[in-house]
C-alpha cells in the first residue's frame, strides 16, 4: 500500500512517500505554491507516478488542539485533492512538524540544509510516519 503526505503551506507543500509495510517515509520534493494553490499537473504527476492509495495532509493546529487560519486553507487543499483525483484524502495533526523537520536537518547536515528548501518534504516524512505510528 503505498500513501503519498503533504506538508500544506501558503508558499511550498511537501511531499513524501512511504509504503505500509516498511512505515517509512521518503521525502521527495517540495512544490511551490500560490496562497496554497499548487500547480495541479505536478500534483497529477505525483499521484500519476506513485499511484497511492491514500494521500494525508497534515493538518495545521494550534498547541492546544484548536483551528488556526491556515487549517481552513489546509483542509480546503484536502477536499481538492480528494475531488480533483477521486482519491482517498485524510487529515493528519501535523504539530510541531516543521520544527522537528528543521532540528533534524540541522543536526544531520548543518545550516547550509537548511537554505536548500528540503524542510517542507522532511515534515511530510514526519507527517507520514506519524500517521503510520498512529493509524497501523
Amino acid at each position: 500500500m503505498m500513501i503519498i503526505a503533504f506538508d500544506f503551506g501558503l508558499k511550498n507543500i511537501g511531499v513524501a512517500i512511504g509504503t505500509k509495510v516498511l512505515k517509512k517515509g521518503r521525502a521527495l520534493n517540495t512544490l511551490n505554491a500560490h496562497n496554497g494553490y499548487p500547480n495541479w499537473n505536478d500534483i497529477k504527476y505525483l499521484l500519476n507516478t506513485w499511484q497511492p492509495n491514500c494521500i494525508i495532509v497534515g493538518l495545521p493546529l494550534n498547541m492546544d488542539g484548536t483551528k488556526q487560519e491556515i487549517t481552513k486553507k489546509a483542509e480546503q487543499f484536502a477536499n481538492l485533492l480528494k475531488r480533483k483525483f477521486h482519491t482517498s484524502v485524510e487529515l493528519h495533526d501535523e504539530r510541531l512538524s516543521t520544527k522537528e523537520a528543521r532540528s533534524l536537518i540541522f543536526n544531520k547536515y548543518g545550516f547550509k540544509e537548511l537554505k536548500q528548501n528540503k524542510i517542507h518534504s522532511t515534515a511530510a516524512v514526519i507527517i507520514l510516519e506519524s500517521w503510520f505510528n498512529t493509524y497501523l
